[in-house]
């Protein structure tokens, strides 16, 4: 469990690292950038929030606060608590044309800035477990590497930056949006920052 929780926690750091992103679109308080390479194709949406950092991490962190503001989260329950900074959750999200629902169990691992420079970090990626096996009512899909990272502007405001390295399971719920035909992202957004305001 540890070295997953370390994982996690790098796999997102490193994607957020990464050179070369893409400004496709923007908005007045929101940025969506775009990443691709051999492995696929990753997302960003940098968000302006008006409340200070450690307040959109408390209310980002905790995954059943989610169905408030994302309409892909149709039940999110905690399946185990590992401890303070780790919950495993399983998540269901709404059928796409022609295909069942989807489900997800996922390790959301959090972590507070060691220094005050760094960002508020919650990290997401699928896990098993065996006493959640796959159900035939659901298509079980993956997360390989999602979550947010959360950087101080001043006391009162903070950026919201929310990543997802994109999977065939999540695909369905992008695919409109990358070719402009929705705007699911936008609209999450928006909603994510009201949310948190």
């Amino acid at each position: 469990q540890a070295y997953l929780s370390y994982s996690n926690i790098a796999a997102l750091t490193h994607l957020a690292r990464k050179s070369g992103w893409d400004l496709t679109k923007t908005l007045d308080n929101v940025q969506i950038w775009t990443h691709e390479e051999d492995a696929g194709l990753s997302f960003k949406v940098e968000m302006q929030v008006k409340v200070p950092s450690h307040v959109a991490f408390s209310l980002l962190s905790d995954f059943r606060l989610r169905q408030r503001w994302d309409r892909h989260f149709l039940t999110c329950e905690v399946l185990q608590a590992v401890s303070e900074e780790e919950k495993i959750y399983h998540v269901t999200a709404p059928p796409t044309t022609g295909h069942k629902p989807r489900d997800f169990v996922i390790l959301v691992s959090q972590r507070q800035p060691c220094r005050p420079q760094e960002p508020y970090t919650v990290a997401v990626r699928s896990v098993t477990l065996r006493a959640l096996p796959p159900s035939p009512e659901f298509c079980r899909s993956e997360i390989l590497c999602a979550g947010f990272q959360i950087h101080s502007n001043s006391s009162s405001s903070c950026t919201v930056c929310y990543f997802n390295q994109v999977t065939s399971g999540v695909m369905p719920y992008l695919a409109a949006n990358l070719t402009g035909s929705s705007k699911s992202i936008e609209n999450t957004a928006l909603e994510c920052i009201k949310f948190l305001e």
